[in-house]
């Protein structure tokens, strides 16, 4: 069926991968040409994001103040910005335009965030527009902190990894009490979908899954409903892999990408003026990712696969609210100057349960950092950086308090830290020296951050400022299961709610049983070849899920890529890696991208 708003596709374009993303970016989605858009979506919330609000409201509880102790305004835990900066610049042509809006920027206060638009609608004397909020998430159930024993009884696994039995063990979860100061499960797309049936023209959530502000869209403008369409999986898992290319903004546009001098110097301002990405969503699942005409950035088969790569695990199982995506042969073809075309994407009927998002305070970190340069850069910051640990670790023991938790030390600019031994030998000149602890007791952290800073006269010569070391809470994210009977999504429109129930989920859990694919072969040839640099042959793209990071390689040609499988094993990775991976290395392959994915766990405690 063609979609509501009588188009041929539905357009959707992104403007925001985070929290930080720049706030004009929404501007040129309404504004530039090309853009012309059925909805306006856009992610905030990274997994830490959440606590450091949650934080910040508890904070304000216990201190009685409600006001924001950098702006002086009153406490909100929504993103204000999107109200103050986004909204209210765009509401009259967004209305002009029949524009909807879909956005996770309700954070941990849905219903204020909607309240905060409603007002705005007065201010601005907007008529015939509503707005809707889909809560359900926080599992919380409103207190401000709890521990691991409220949650116990309930909790299927730590893992969602686990539901497969893969056992990877990856994460470091609550124990000894150690508060959780927020957990939110990710909701999926039928409640978004629900409050656009229902008129909304704005629709906030709190977590949900990254997608789903892209599925929710699609599922109300196709009518999709598991009775009516035999290919509603895979529809769904279409939607979704549409979702997870645009949620992270201009990295489907040439943000982050291998062969970054051709986004850096593109057409129409490169860097400075990059392009969000628009999906151009057909009735048939199939999509094309594109960008307004006249910005910056690119949209290739490489930039567009390395997103689809990012933070993933297994490919064959992608497991969302809603479906399990399926990605292994997924097709993309270039069918036009910054276009592509998308296809293949499977779904399978989703699990019993809801993944949740927690985090929990760990103690309290600091980093503080140093510029030390000069003949022998490398050697000076080592020695200051194992003096100040000294120093601070023997202050602690003069005053009884217990020894630093964790500490690191990292001369950042001399490839040691990202690159252990394989790090090229070269006599840099100029390093910045980190410095970072993790200890229980806040006072001990700001005793190191004094120590931190005090090398400027006493140290080395060529040692200056660098960043001002704060105490912070350690917050660690932490994953697990919950059945999805303990979580009901709701969604508020006027002075109305109205609850929105799951599909049946498949309590067989099939999708275990997946049959495999022919695998991609390895090259057997081993005369008249040549040494390269992976980087000649393939683009590549990282991502990271607490401590768990992959590493997607995609082949720059189909004859490539058999000699790339034999080339880039898992052993090879986990030898290469093995300054930073403490964990698995698991390759996974994808014959419809050319690509393989590499899973490494317990990957980046390093970083602290």
């Amino acid at each position: 069926m063609p979609p509501k708003s009588g188009k041929p596709n539905v357009r959707i374009g992104c403007y925001s991968a985070f929290l930080g993303d720049s706030p004009e970016a929404a501007s040129q989605l309404v504004y530039e040409e090309g853009a012309n858009l059925d909805y306006l979506v856009a992610d905030y919330l990274a997994e830490i994001t959440m606590g450091v609000l949650a934080l910040k409201k508890n904070a304000r509880l216990l201190s009685g103040n409600n006001k924001d102790p950098i702006s002086g305004e009153p406490g909100a835990d929504y993103i204000n910005q999107f109200v103050n900066l986004i909204l209210k610049k765009l509401l009259p042509d967004l209305q002009k335009n029949k524009t909807k809006v879909i956005t996770n920027a309700g954070a941990l206060d849905p219903h204020g965030c909607k309240a905060a638009i409603e007002k705005l609608f007065d201010e601005l004397n907007i008529k015939g527009m509503k707005v809707a909020a889909v809560v359900g998430d926080d599992m919380m159930n409103g207190e401000n902190i709890t521990t691991l024993e409220a949650f116990k009884k309930d909790i299927v696994s730590f893992s969602p990894l686990s539901v497969k039995n893969l056992d990877l063990d990856a994460d470091r979860f609550p124990v000894n009490n150690e508060p959780i100061v927020s957990m939110n499960a990710y909701l999926g797309a039928k409640g978004i979908a629900a409050a656009l049936e229902a008129g909304a023209d704005i629709v906030i959530t709190g977590r949900v899954v990254d997608s789903a502000i892209v599925v929710g869209p699609l599922m109300y403008e196709y009518g999709w409903d598991v009775t009516k369409h035999k290919n509603y999986y895979d529809l769904l898992g279409s939607a979704s892999l549409a979702g997870h290319i645009i949620e992270c903004g201009c990295h489907a546009t040439g943000g982050n990408f291998t062969d970054w001098r051709q986004a850096a110097y593109s057409p129409y301002g490169g860097y400075s003026n990059m392009g969000y990405p628009i999906v151009e969503f057909e009735e048939s699942g199939e999509f094309v990712v594109t960008k307004p005409v006249k910005t910056g950035g690119l949209v290739t088969v490489g930039t567009v696969a390395e997103q689809i790569l990012y933070e993933t695990l297994d490919p064959a199982l992608y497991i969302l609210a809603d479906v399990i995506l399926d990605m292994r042969q997924v097709q993309l073809t270039q069918v036009g100057d910054n276009r592509v075309h998308v296809k293949g994407a499977k779904g399978y009927q989703a699990t019993p349960f809801v993944k949740c998002c927690g985090i929990f305070m760990d103690g309290w970190s600091v980093n503080g950092t140093l510029i030390i340069g000069g003949e022998d850069a490398k050697g000076k910051a080592e020695a200051v950086g194992k003096a100040i640990i000294a120093r601070a670790r023997r202050i602690l023991k003069e005053r009884g308090i217990g020894d630093f938790r964790e500490f690191n030390i990292e001369p950042l600019g001399t490839e040691i830290a990202l690159f252990g031994a394989n790090a090229r030998s070269h006599a840099t000149r100029e390093v910045v020296l980190r410095v970072s602890a993790v200890h229980n007791d806040r006072k001990a952290l700001q005793m190191l951050s004094n120590e931190i800073m005090a090398p400027v006269t006493c140290m080395a010569p060529g040692t200056g400022f660098g960043n001002q070391a704060i105490p912070l809470p350690n917050l660690v994210h932490f994953p697990c299961l919950l059945p999805k009977s303990k979580s009901t999504t709701e969604y508020l429109i006027g002075s109305s709610s109205q609850r929105v129930d799951w599909d049946d989920w498949d309590d067989a859990l099939t999708y275990q049983n997946i049959p495999p694919l022919p695998p991609i072969p390895t090259a057997s040839e081993t005369s008249g070849l040549v040494k390269t640099k992976l980087i000649s042959v393939a683009f590549g793209r990282s991502g990271d899920k607490g401590d768990v990071s992959n590493v997607g390689i995609i082949a720059r040609d189909p004859k490539y890529l058999p000699y790339i499988k034999r080339s880039v094993t898992e052993e090879v990775i986990g030898n290469y890696m093995q300054h930073l991976c403490q964990g698995s290395v698991k390759r996974y392959e994808l014959p419809g991208l050319l690509a393989f994915n590499f899973v490494l766990t317990h990957a980046l405690g390093k970083f602290l």
